[in-house]
């Protein structure tokens, strides 16, 4: 995430016990993953065959592996803010032979580099930003180390709570939530949550502040249940 002055608010939620079973954790959504993963390089398929990618919140870079598997002269810049989660998206890079096209940063995008790359991806991350500043402010961050033109591509949890739909779409993410495993408790624990610790701006919200950040208006291009995807480029 992107204030580098603020506490990092994943640093007690992605420690390192949660960091060593991310990667099960939710194995039963995994053909939703798979669906993202695809529109990620159809949208990217068009980059050069040196393209820099940068991932914003890496986590344990479920992403970088799906793309440095297809696109050989990649690389990519990873950041997290959780020390723990990288350090087991460096541990797959190594053990799967591209760890040399990655360059790992345990910290807020802000504190990147400033390279241009050709490409992001932040994907479920921007929704734990509850303040719309500090939301922009996230993806500004992106689009300054981003060519012009570059692409954007952002999957977060967002929903119009004040739609009628919401309740039916709130019912099948706890129900894909019970498939991974999630009791009971946490289930309501999850649904009271959101909009208050997480997910609090609807989609034309972060639309717009996707937008105000330096982008061209996002186009949705994906929905499962709570999960909205969408592609923009840096003006």
């Amino acid at each position: 995430m992107s204030q580098s002055a603020a506490p990092n608010p994943l640093s007690v939620v992605f420690d390192a016990a949660r960091a060593e079973v991310y990667d099960t954790q939710f194995a039963a959504m995994q053909p939703v993953k798979d669906a993202v993963h695809l529109l990620v390089q159809a949208h990217f398929a068009d980059l050069p065959a040196d393209a820099r990618i940068l991932m914003a919140g890496a986590g344990t870079g479920a992403e970088a592996r799906y793309l440095a598997a297809r696109f050989p002269g990649w690389r990519f810049t990873l950041v997290d803010p959780s020390a723990p989660m990288l350090a087991v998206a460096r541990r797959h890079a190594e053990a799967e032979g591209f760890a040399d096209r990655c360059t790992f940063i345990a910290d807020y995008v802000s504190a990147a580099p400033l390279e241009a790359h050709h490409a992001a991806t932040s994907l479920l991350v921007s929704h734990f930003l509850t303040e719309a500043p500090a939301r922009q402010a996230f993806f500004a961050d992106i689009a300054t180390r981003l060519d012009t033109g570059g692409h954007l591509f952002n999957l977060d949890l967002c929903a119009d709570r004040q739609a009628p739909t919401f309740g039916a779409t709130l019912g099948v993410w706890l129900d894909l939530l019970r498939l991974g495993g999630v009791p009971e408790e946490g289930r309501r624990g999850w649904a009271a949550a959101y909009g208050r610790d997480f997910g609090v701006h609807g989609p034309s919200q972060l639309e717009s502040l996707i937008e105000a950040a330096g982008f061209t208006p996002p186009a949705l291009v994906f929905q499962a249940a709570m999960m909205r995807g969408w592609v923009a480029a840096k003006r």
